[in-house]
C-alpha cells in the first residue's frame, strides 16, 4: 500500500474572493506538490485570533497524526513576532506567534515550539504584509517534505499565550463565559461536561446570561418551542445557547466574554 501523501490543513482570515487563498496553496505546491491541503476556513473574522485559535481546537484532533495545521490570522503581519512551529507527538502547528495556538497548549504535550529563523526555507523576496505566502506556506511545505525542524530555527519556552478562562464551581451554580458565536449566532461557553456533568444534568438546570431569562437545557434543536432560549451541549462538548432558526448572539446583543452561569433548581 502507497504511503498517504502528507496532509496540510489552511486556516486563515483571508476570505475567498482574492488571491491570497491561492498564492498561499501555489507556494506550497512549489515546494511540495506531492501535497494533500485541506482547507479548515478562511471566514475567520479579520484579525480576529481568538476565533482562530477555538476553530482550530475544535477539529484538529479529527485528523490523522502526522497532520500540519498552517494558521494565518497575523494582525502583527510586518512586525517582529516570530514565525513559529508548534509540535505534538501527533500533529504540527505553523503560523505567527501571537497566541493562535494557546487552546493546543493548554489541552495538548507540545513537545517544541520553534522560532523559525532560517530564511533560506523562505520565498525570496519576503513581503512585509504577505508572510503567509513568503514565510507560513513555505514552512509548512517543507516539513510535510520532511525537513527537520532543527535546520529551521531553535526551541523557544515563551511563546505567546493568551489567558483562557476555565469555568468556576461553586455550591448550586457553574460560572463561565461565552468565548465564540458560530455563523448560526449560537453562543458557545467555556462549560463543559467535565462540570456540566450527567449527575447535575438531573438537578433541573437553567442556564443564565445577562438579564435575559433562565434558559432550559435540552438535547437537540427540535425540543425548543419556537422563540425559545435553550442551551444544549454542542458537538465540541462545550455547553451552547440558541434560539431555533435565529441568532441568539444578535438577538441577545451577546458578545464574546459575557459571563453564562448555570445554576441548578432541583427536581
Amino acid at each position: 500500500m502507497a504511503d498517504a501523501r502528507p496532509l496540510i490543513t489552511l486556516t486563515t482570515d483571508f476570505g475567498e474572493a482574492d488571491y491570497f487563498v491561492a498564492a498561499m496553496k501555489g507556494a506550497i505546491y512549489s515546494i511540495n506538490p506531492s501535497v494533500e491541503l485541506v482547507d479548515i476556513t478562511h471566514q475567520i473574522p479579520p484579525y480576529d485570533v481568538y476565533s482562530a485559535a477555538f476553530t482550530l481546537m475544535c477539529c484538529y484532533r479529527d485528523f490523522p497524526g502526522g497532520t500540519i495545521h498552517l494558521v494565518v490570522v497575523d494582525p502583527g503581519v510586518g512586525s517582529a513576532r516570530r514565525p513559529i512551529v508548534a509540535m505534538t507527538n501527533s500533529h504540527s502547528f505553523v503560523g505567527p506567534d501571537n497566541g493562535v495556538f494557546s487552546y493546543i497548549y493548554g489541552l495538548e504535550q507540545v513537545n517544541r515550539v520553534v522560532h523559525v529563523t532560517a530564511s533560506h526555507y523562505f520565498r525570496s523576496p519576503v513581503s512585509n504584509t504577505f508572510q503567509g505566502r513568503d514565510v507560513f506556506a513555505p514552512v509548512a511545505a517543507y516539513l510535510a517534505k520532511g525537513v527537520e525542524w532543527r535546520m529551521m530555527g531553535d526551541e523557544i519556552d515563551d511563546p505567546i499565550k493568551f489567558n483562557i478562562p476555565a469555568p468556576t464551581i461553586s455550591a448550586g451554580s457553574i460560572r463561565g463565559q461565552a468565548i465564540h458565536v458560530d455563523r448560526f449566532g449560537n453562543i458557545i461557553t467555556n462549560i463543559t461536561t467535565a462540570e456540566l456533568t450527567e449527575e447535575l444534568m438531573l438537578a433541573n438546570p437553567r442556564v443564565k446570561i445577562g438579564a435575559h431569562p433562565l434558559a432550559r437545557v435540552l438535547t437537540h434543536f427540535a425540543e425548543a418551542q419556537d422563540g425559545e432560549l435553550f442551551a444544549y451541549v454542542g458537538s465540541a462538548g462545550l455547553l451552547e445557547l440558541a434560539l431555533p432558526k435565529r441568532s441568539a448572539a444578535r438577538t441577545l446583543e451577546v458578545r464574546r466574554g459575557m459571563v453564562v452561569e448555570v445554576v441548578f433548581q432541583g427536581n
